[in-house]
C-alpha cells in the first residue's frame, strides 16, 4: 500500500484533459499543502491555482489536482484554528489564501467574515459583499 503522506504523479483523467490537455497531474500531499501556506508572509496572498502552479512545477507535471489541493487546503485551515484554540501562537495562516478573484472562503472557519477580520488585522482592505458578489480583497 502506498504511503498516503507521499505525493504521487498520474496522468490527467481523460475527462479533465479538456479543460487541461494531457499530461501528468500532481496529487499533492496535505504536509505540502500546508508548507505553502505556512510560507506566505504577513501583507501577502495567494490563490489555490498559484498555489497549484508552484507543486504543479516543483514535481514537473502540468498540473496539481484541483480537488485535493481544495481539501487540503480547508484542513489546514481547520486544524490552524484548532490549533489556536489549544493556545498555539504560531499557525498556519490559511486566512491568506484567498480565490482568483480575491474574494474570501465561506468554508474556511469563522466564514469569509473571520477571513476578512484576519486579513484587515494585517492591513488588507476588504470590499464588502454586493448582491450574490462574496466579500474579497480589494486588491492582489
Amino acid at each position: 500500500m502506498d504511503n498516503p503522506n507521499l505525493p504521487k504523479v498520474v496522468d490527467i483523467p481523460l475527462q479533465w484533459q479538456k479543460r487541461t490537455g494531457p499530461g501528468s497531474m500532481l496529487i499533492p500531499s496535505p504536509h505540502q499543502v500546508e508548507a505553502l501556506i505556512r510560507g506566505v508572509r504577513k501583507g501577502r496572498l495567494v490563490t489555490v491555482a498559484r498555489m497549484r502552479q508552484i507543486l504543479a512545477a516543483q514535481f514537473m507535471t502540468a498540473t496539481t489536482c484541483p480537488l485535493t489541493t481544495g481539501i487540503f487546503v480547508r484542513i489546514a485551515a481547520e486544524a490552524a484554528e484548532e490549533d489556536a484554540q489549544a493556545g498555539k501562537s504560531r499557525i498556519t495562516p490559511y486566512w491568506r489564501v484567498v480565490k482568483e478573484d480575491g474574494s474570501l472562503n465561506p468554508k474556511f472557519p469563522g466564514g469569509a467574515a473571520r477571513q476578512a477580520e484576519r486579513l484587515r488585522a494585517e492591513g488588507h482592505r476588504i470590499v464588502p459583499a454586493k448582491g450574490r458578489r462574496p466579500p474579497r480583497v480589494a486588491a492582489l
